[in-house]
C-alpha cells in the first residue's frame, strides 16, 4: 500500500526536498507550510507530475492552539483523497534560525526559537499521534552544531539539543504501537537558512567546507534523500537515533 508522509515547513529547503524525495520513492506526501503560496503550489505541481497525491495545508507551528483543528483537516483530508484514517510517516522540519551570541541573545530570540523547535514539534506530534499508523514513523530534524559549537547559535543548538532528548523518549513510549523515531541531523547546508547565508557568503561557505571531511558544504539533495530513504521499509529497525548528515563535519 503507498505510503502517506506529513512533512511540514516543506515549500522550500530542506522540508521541501525531502517531500518531493519521498514523492520520488513513490509515497504520497501532505505538507505544511506558513506563507509563500507560490512555493507551496509549485511544491504541488512537482509532485502531481511524479503522479504521486499531494495535499498543501497551511500551518503556523508556534500556535499551538490550532492544533486540534489542524488534526481535523488532516483527519478529514485522508479520508477524502485517500479514503483512509491513518498516515504513516511525520517529518518534523519546520523551522527558523536567529543567529547571536549568547551574551547578545534575547528572551525574544530564544522564545521564538523554542516555540518552533521543542514546543512546537512537542505538542504537533501529541495532538497527530491518534493519525500516525501503527508501524509508523517519525523523524525530527535536528542540526550539527548539538555536537560541535559555532559562534551565534547557542540557543537555536539547545533548541535543537532538547529536540534529540525529546526523540529518545518519543522512541521509548511509542514503541509499543511500533512506531519508530529518530533524529536527522544535518552540517552546513546551502538553503535560504539565515538568508541563504552558507549559500550566498562566498567567505562563510569556504569555512564549513574547510572543516568538512568531504571537502564541500552539503546541497538539500544530500539531505531529502537520506531522510526518504530511513522512512523505507528496509529501515524498520532503526530508532532512537541521531543520524548526522554532514560529509564529515569537524571530525
Amino acid at each position: 500500500m503507498t505510503t502517506v508522509s506529513l512533512v511540514t515547513g516543506a515549500s522550500r529547503g530542506l522540508g521541501r526536498n525531502t517531500a518531493i524525495s519521498i514523492a520520488r520513492r513513490g509515497g504520497d506526501v501532505i505538507f505544511t507550510y506558513r506563507r509563500g503560496d507560490e512555493q507551496a503550489k509549485a511544491v504541488v505541481a512537482e509532485i502531481q507530475a511524479m503522479g504521486r497525491k499531494v495535499v498543501a495545508l497551511r500551518l503556523d507551528v508556534t500556535d499551538i492552539g490550532s492544533f486540534g483543528r489542524f488534526a481535523d483537516t488532516v483527519r478529514s483530508q485522508l479520508s477524502t483523497t485517500w479514503g483512509r484514517d491513518r498516515f504513516d510517516h511525520l517529518v518534523n522540519n519546520a523551522g527558523q534560525g536567529e543567529m547571536a551570541s549568547f551574551a547578545e541573545t534575547t528572551e525574544a530570540q530564544f522564545d521564538a526559537l523554542f516555540d518552533t523547535h521543542v514546543k512546537g514539534v512537542f505538542f504537533l506530534t501529541q495532538a497527530l499521534l491518534p493519525l500516525i499508523a501503527d508501524g509508523g514513523r517519525i523523524v525530527n530534524f535536528s542540526t550539527g552544531l548539538t555536537r560541535v559549537s559555532y559562534p551565534g547559535f547557542s540557543a537555536y543548538s539547545a533548541a535543537k539539543g532538547a529536540v534529540e532528548i525529546l526523540t529518545v523518549y518519543m522512541a521509548k513510549e511509542l514503541g509499543s504501537r511500533g512506531i519508530a523515531v529518530n533524529t536527522v541531523a544535518p552540517g552546513a547546508i546551502e538553503t535560504d537558512f539565515l538568508g541563504g547565508a552558507v549559500r550566498d557568503m562566498p567567505e562563510l561557505n569556504k569555512q564549513f567546507s574547510n572543516m568538512i571531511a568531504l571537502g564541500r558544504v552539503g546541497l538539500p539533495d544530500d539531505i531529502g534523500p537520506m531522510v526518504a530513504n530511513l522512512l523505507g521499509a528496509d529501515n524498520r529497525w532503526i530508532t532512537a537515533q541521531r543520524i548526522e548528515v554532514s560529509g564529515g563535519q569537524v571530525i
